[in-house]
């Protein structure tokens, strides 16, 4: 096995050209579990970690533009403010350990559907910028995946960095394992309210091939939020328990070792309608910053 390891970005990317069947590392937290099982057995290894530029994040015409390899302790201890769903989703991820060496980039690079970002990425409708020496372009969240643990990027591109626009209202992440903490989701919500465009965003994960949103209960939502916006005024019992039935209906989970199918689709209903419930009293008590 092969060990590359660029200092810069541009080395970074002119290795990949020259070598696209080799696999980027950043944290190492599902690549090294995949070697050490002998599941992965890769002719080479392009580490990232000596890249300060996945490492940084800051500011970009109103959105935060997250590297790629910030790892999630950052995510919680540095932006929970301006990125809380993406903070909430970091704080279940693993040990303390993992989540000092685990990245956003290297989750949506593995692309399992059981990602713990993925919900509040989709969310918060958030763009993957990748880059190769060919150039540089984004892909919205919602067309990064293709398939199982498949991505859009091509043989030759790697993950930059992530854009998300910070909320204009309150977001929410639940996950449920069979234990409270270092466990793979049986299922995965994360909702995010955007009262300044009168839109709503949803994320559902480990219960479908890939990570997906649930459109038909974005446009429900929205709709029934119309005329509450400004008016804040309670949200009807019935209309969390319709929206928890359109977000269940828009999964597809199958039975495994974790869950059963029918587990699923029950728990997202209760998720979505709790996480609904939170966020809007959220909103109506001011609780959030607004954008």
């Amino acid at each position: 096995m092969h060990f590359l390891q660029p200092a810069t970005w541009a080395e970074a990317l002119e290795a990949r050209a020259a070598h696209p069947d080799a696999v980027a590392i950043a944290g190492g937290t599902d690549v090294m579990v995949a070697v050490n099982f002998g599941r992965l057995r890769p002719a080479r290894l392009l580490d990232l970690t000596r890249v300060e530029d996945l490492r940084q994040w800051g500011p970009e015409d109103g959105a935060v533009r997250l590297g790629a390899g910030v790892p999630y302790a950052r995510v919680i201890t540095e932006l929970g403010d301006r990125l809380p769903g993406l903070a909430m989703a970091a704080r279940t991820i693993g040990s303390p350990q993992i989540r000092n060496r685990g990245t956003v980039g290297g989750n949506l690079a593995t692309a399992s559907p059981a990602g713990d970002a993925h919900p509040a990425l989709l969310a918060a409708d958030a763009e993957v910028e990748v880059a190769s020496v060919r150039g540089s372009r984004r892909i919205p969240v919602a067309d990064f995946y293709t398939g199982v643990k498949r991505t859009a990027m091509a043989d030759d591109e790697l993950i930059a960095a992530v854009r998300i626009v910070p909320p204009s209202g309150p977001q929410q992440y639940s996950k449920i394992g069979t234990r409270n903490a270092m466990v793979i989701a049986v299922a995965a919500f994360g909702l995010a309210l955007h009262p300044a465009r009168r839109a709503v965003g949803t994320g559902i994960g480990s219960a479908a091939p890939t990570p997906r949103r649930a459109p038909a209960a974005e446009e429900f939502l929205a709709a029934e939020l119309d005329g509450l916006w400004d008016s804040r005024a309670e949200l009807p019992a019935a209309t969390a328990t319709r929206f928890g039935e359109l977000v269940a209906a828009a999964a597809a989970p199958i039975d495994d070792v974790r869950g059963t199918a029918r587990y699923r689709v029950h728990a997202l209903s209760v998720m979505a309608r709790r996480a609904l419930t939170w966020a809007w009293s959220d909103y109506r008590n001011d609780s959030v910053r607004e954008a």
